[in-house]
């Protein structure tokens, strides 16, 4: 295993050289960017760029437990689905995500479901729609097992997302924890200074709650 200072990118900029630790030299290509800045609607972000798909690589029942039951506000013993979702754009993995959905939110739920839209699902299918979102993002690195499904090296960088969905009834409708590459996905934000609310941008909306890779 190489030290974790050999796993640093010695440069970002699309198009440029970078080298690796056991990987040599190779061109750098850009990364995935999502915006934190106004869309055309209040409490939106825009998409991020490319064509994401889903692929599901785990799917089972099991009992909440403390932790996820306090977040989900249900009961250790309630059941709820737990779903591993590898997210690609163009066709690359790009995020590997961890849902814990209660059960009785989606009864019946599969696979197929989880893959083609979780969120056009519960609008569609249940006539539940999600409303909101708390998320928090840090930096982490990557274990042996999450490197290899998203084809990156052992303790490469990734931005860890913890996030609780919930509907406009304020019930929780999943909790999740996704990792995205840190060499291929960045985010970008708009931020207001002292004088905005006098002259606000056009198209400016207040806050952008929701992320465009969730779905």
């Amino acid at each position: 295993m190489g030290r974790r200072e050999d796993l640093i990118l010695d440069v970002q900029e699309p198009g440029l050289l970078v080298r690796e630790h056991g990987r040599g030299m190779f061109v750098a290509r850009a990364k995935v960017t999502q915006e934190l800045a106004p869309g055309s609607r209040p409490l939106t972000a825009p998409r991020a760029a490319g064509d994401w798909s889903s692929r599901v690589i785990e799917f089972s029942t099991v009992r909440a437990g403390a932790r996820v039951g306090r977040k989900l506000r249900i009961s250790p013993a309630a059941e709820l689905v737990y779903v591993v979702r590898l997210r690609l754009v163009d066709g690359e993995p790009i995020a590997l995500e961890r849902l814990h959905i209660p059960a009785a939110v989606a009864p019946g739920l599969t696979p197929a479901q989880m893959e083609s839209g979780f969120y056009a699902h519960l609008r569609e299918a249940r006539r539940i729609r999600p409303a909101h979102a708390a998320q928090s993002i840090e930096p982490t690195v990557l274990t042996e097992d999450e490197a290899a499904l998203l084809g990156v090296p052992e303790l490469s960088p990734a931005l860890l997302f913890d996030r609780l969905t919930t509907d406009t009834d304020d019930r929780p409708v999943e909790y999740v924890r996704s990792l995205y590459r840190g060499d291929r996905y960045r985010i970008v934000s708009r931020l207001e200074l002292d004088g905005a609310a006098e002259h606000p941008a056009p198209t400016a909306s207040r806050t952008a709650a929701w992320w465009g890779t969730v779905e």
